[in-house]
This record gives C-alpha cells, sequence and structure tokens, in this order.
C-alpha cells in the first residue's frame, strides 16, 4: 500500500472516532481526541470537561466505550485515556457546541457569537474568529462572522498554532455550520520579536556644549583639590597655648592667698594667745621677749625682693599710715623713760 492511501485511510479512521465519541460523550463536555497506533494497539487520549461522566461507575463506561470501537469500527485493542481540560474557553470544540447549545435554545445568533467571542479572549488568547453560515433570518444562506485579536491565514503559524473546530445545528430553517478559530496564548510568531530579555539602555538627554564644558571644568577642578589633599603631609596642628594671665590679675590672686592664710592662723591660735590689734601696737620688741622670756637675738636684715604687688601703684601709699605713727610715737615715749628709772637705781 501506497503512503498516500495509508495516510488517507488513517485520517477517515480518525474522523470515525472522533464523531463516535463526540456523540457518545456530548453531555461530558467533549473537547476531541488524539489518535496514535502503536504494535500493541490504538492509543486514544480524550479530552473532556467533566471526566467522570466519560469513566463512569469503576470505569464500566469507558470499558463500553473501548468495546463498541473494537467490534463497529475494528480499531484493535483500543486504550482510552481521558483529560481533564483545564481552561474549556481555549478549546474550540467546546466553545462551538456551547454556540450550538445556545442557538437551539432559541438565543439570538449575534448574542451567543459575541458572548462566546468575549470568554475566549478574556481567558487569553492572541485571536479568535467565529463563523456561522446558514439560513440565518430567511430560507436564503448567508453567514455573520466575528473576528478579534491577530489570526493568521497561511503559512505554518497557521497550521501550527491556530486550532479549529466546526459543528452543525439542526434548525427549523435548516443546517446551520458553527466554526471556531482560536489562537493560543502560547504561539510564537516569526515576525513577532520579544525583547523583554535584553538588558535596559539608559539614555542620556542630549545637552548643549557650553553646558558640557562647565561640567568638564568642574569636574577636572574636584579632581586637583583631590589631588593636592592626597599629595599634601598632614600637618598635626598645636594645641592652642594658654594665654599669660595679667600681672594684675596675678597680684590679686597672691593678695587673696595671703589673706586666706592670716585668716586660717587666727582661727588655729587658742584665745589665750589671741591679742587685740591695740595691745599688739602698744607692744615693744622688749616686753614681747620679757614675757616670752627669752633673750633678744639681733635681728638679721634680710633683702627682700620687690614682687609685682610693690611695683602696682595702689591707694594705701598715697595714704599716710596712722597705725605705724602711733607706734613711733609709743617707742619715743619708752625711750625718754628709760633713763629716768636708771638715776632712781
Amino acid at each position: 500500500m501506497s503512503t498516500v492511501k495509508r495516510i488517507i485511510e488513517d485520517s477517515l479512521e480518525r474522523v470515525e472516532v472522533d464523531e463516535f465519541l463526540a456523540e457518545e460523550y456530548e453531555q461530558a463536555g467533549y473537547g476531541g481526541i488524539t489518535l496514535t497506533k502503536t504494535p500493541l494497539g490504538s492509543q486514544i487520549n480524550l479530552f473532556a470537561m467533566r471526566p467522570g461522566r466519560v469513566i463512569g461507575k469503576r470505569g464500566r463506561a469507558i470499558k463500553a466505550a473501548s468495546a463498541k470501537l473494537e467490534e463497529e469500527l475494528g480499531l484493535p485493542n483500543p486504550q482510552i485515556t481521558v483529560i481533564e481540560v483545564e481552561v474549556p474557553e481555549l478549546n474550540p470544540r467546546i466553545m462551538a457546541s456551547r454556540v450550538a447549545n445556545a442557538l437551539e435554545r432559541g438565543v439570538h445568533f449575534r448574542r451567543a457569537v459575541f458572548w462566546s467571542l468575549n470568554r475566549i479572549m478574556d481567558s487569553g488568547a492572541i485571536g479568535c474568529e467565529i463563523i456561522l453560515k446558514g439560513p440565518l433570518r430567511s430560507a436564503r444562506s448567508r453567514f455573520e462572522k466575528v473576528v478579534e485579536g491577530y489570526v493568521p491565514k497561511s503559512g505554518d503559524p497557521a497550521l501550527r498554532y491556530v486550532k479549529t473546530a466546526t459543528i452543525h445545528v439542526k434548525m427549523k430553517r435548516g443546517v446551520l455550520g458553527v466554526t471556531v478559530n482560536i489562537v493560543s496564548p502560547e504561539a510564537r510568531f516569526p515576525d513577532k520579536v520579544d525583547l523583554s530579555e535584553l538588558p535596559e539602555i539608559q539614555v542620556k538627554p542630549p545637552v548643549e556644549e557650553a553646558e558640557t564644558e562647565v561640567i568638564e571644568k568642574e569636574e577636572t577642578e574636584v579632581m586637583e583639590e583631590e589631588e593636592e589633599k592626597s599629595e599634601a603631609p598632614t600637618i598635626e596642628e598645636p594645641e592652642e597655648e594658654k594665654t599669660p594671665k595679667s600681672e594684675e590679675a596675678k597680684a590679686e590672686e597672691e593678695t587673696s592667698k595671703a589673706e586666706e592664710k592670716e585668716t586660717e592662723e587666727q582661727i588655729s591660735e587658742p584665745e589665750s594667745e589671741r591679742k587685740t590689734e591695740a595691745e599688739k601696737v602698744l607692744e615693744t620688741p622688749e616686753d614681747a621677749a620679757e614675757d616670752s622670756g627669752e633673750e633678744k637675738e639681733p635681728e638679721t636684715q634680710i633683702e627682700e625682693e620687690p614682687t609685682e604687688t610693690d611695683t602696682v601703684p595702689s591707694e594705701s601709699e598715697d595714704k599716710p599710715d596712722l597705725k605705724s605713727e602711733s607706734k613711733e610715737d609709743v617707742q619715743i615715749d619708752e625711750i625718754e623713760e628709760q633713763p629716768e628709772s636708771e638715776e632712781e637705781e
């Protein structure tokens, strides 16, 4: 047998099996088949919306269908596997059967066609075409075609990616034919190039020449400053030297310290030893020696260096010291009295 005759026989056999199973499982949402022959038998993949109705209780329905195929059509050892259709809106056979059922129930043909078209496009199809032929309004035949999206008509994409299904409906005026063409979202066309994988290129807007020169100058200046900073040695900044105090401030500090010492000494002396200022003024160095019972020691004069306080003029120098004058008068009176006491002795 020639290959051409074999291809024709295989295609006729596929159509017979398809029509038989479509009538058998019309209520189960029949969506088509794929037939492959093997040395062990014929493998049939059946697509349906409701696989439970195809299989039946304990697989009785599917066993009965496989027996009928073997007896009536003469298929050797048919093995049927049921596959559930995940998205029925993308299956042209299911959508064509829905349009046909709507026409049988008396729905207006335009309403049925547009309803199915919107459902198909909402499910993600690239393109869809629905053609309705026959006596639509009168006895005279005409056709109504509705298209949305992109549907190729020729070439390899039309054969590979476009799914087609046709169903005939018996009406009062005659037989109507419903043809549905759907382009699945998985289709890839040679004229449609996808550039989503390419990296994004950031394009800078054009800048005037003057602005570019200014920007370049600023960049060069910044670079030169950075180089100078990097080349220049790091110099440790000396700590701030303490500002020398003025002479007046030093003199004030010394006087305040001396006053504090005097007050401390006065506080530390007992009350018996404390003398009033008037007694200290009247007391002579000889009396002080007699009271203490010590012999007089020759006084050594120590020349004191002039301090900063001596250089500073003060108001006390201008005013005469009354205490010193009174001490001198007392000493003169004592010296006059001494010879009189010697004569009496």
